[in-house]
């Protein structure tokens, strides 16, 4: 009994949490709160991290501090079919941060959306959800990767300089868990 009321009190406890957070957060009215409790519902399950590998979320072995400043994104994990997603249900990537005891915790999303032209001088298709335009176009993280936008969500970790900002001050990467500078 208790194994068929885990999902629906699971759910039942992110919607409750979205209902609550979407108001606080600030401008999200109308459509932006329906598809924040959205994400909210379909991401609950990621908080066990083994729900987001077996759903095609690949994680990457290091944390990714801010190099200009404090903070960090954490772990991320994409799961890169969901590339140009614009499905708050969808997102593209998933952050987590060490959570004191040898695991993870989900702490953010994130939606990515191939630059149509691929050029960094130009924006006239950057995508918005939440009412909150996609930052970029910017050039790829690594080989390979077009250039892109990306929306960032500090849906399950407040996030003090805002909900949709890059990196989350509250975020730090343990010594040793951020990938090595190459040698030059």
């Amino acid at each position: 009994m208790v194994r068929c009321l885990a999902p629906v009190l699971t759910t039942a406890a992110s919607l409750a949490l979205a209902l609550v957070a979407a108001p606080a957060a600030g401008a999200d009215t109308g459509e932006a709160a329906l598809a924040r409790a959205l994400t909210y519902e379909a991401t609950a399950r990621f908080h066990q991290h083994s729900n987001a590998v077996k759903a095609g979320y690949v994680p990457d072995k290091y944390c990714v501090a801010n190099r200009a400043g404090p903070g960090a994104l954490g772990y991320p994990h994409f799961n890169h079919s969901l590339d140009n997603s614009l499905d708050p249900a969808k997102p593209a990537a998933l952050f987590y941060e060490d959570d004191g005891h040898g695991g993870k915790r989900l702490v953010g999303v994130q939606w990515l959306v191939y630059d149509r032209d691929q050029d960094t001088a130009t924006d006239d298709d950057r995508p918005t959800l939440f009412d909150t335009p996609f930052q970029g176009p910017q050039r790829g993280n690594f080989p390979g990767q077009p250039v892109h936008y990306a929306l960032h969500l500090w849906l399950w970790k407040k996030n003090p300089m805002g909900a949709f900002q890059t990196y989350n001050p509250k975020v730090t990467c343990l010594p040793g868990t951020t990938r090595p500078k190459p040698s030059t």
